[in-house]
């Protein structure tokens, strides 16, 4: 069994991108870079923030705390990163501070055959 994923043991921007997804809190990030597995923040992302008015969300609990294991769905966020190598993520959707969906550009690769297709990813 493999010992949880902690904040401290992420890169610098992987820490940072982590930290944006719990200052957004609701909305999504638009366009991130990534090179060599890592996101970059030059030039900066378009940050989208969704505000019900209806009602105060408040900011997520981690944001005040230095270290914490992070959840299934920014591991999986670290994974893709590792295997996408660079690229652009155009679209992440933050709910509750924590990324739920990505959207990936891809490009078919070679003429389709039959129902097959190649699909490769950003590298």
């Amino acid at each position: 069994m493999s010992k949880p994923l902690r904040l401290s043991e992420l890169s610098s921007a992987r820490q940072a991108l982590v930290r944006l997804c719990q200052t957004i809190n609701w909305g999504s990030i638009e366009n991130l870079t990534v090179e060599h597995s890592e996101p970059i923040f030059d030039p900066s992302p378009l940050i989208l923030t969704d505000l019900k008015l209806d009602s105060d969300e408040g900011p997520r609990p981690e944001l005040a705390l230095a270290d914490f294991v992070v959840g299934n769905e920014v591991l999986r966020l670290m994974i893709l990163l590792d295997e996408m190598k660079s690229g652009t993520i155009r679209h992440i959707v933050v709910n509750a501070g924590i990324p739920r969906r990505i959207l990936l550009e891809s490009q078919v690769t070679g003429a389709p055959e039959n129902s097959a297709t190649s699909v490769r990813r950003p590298k």
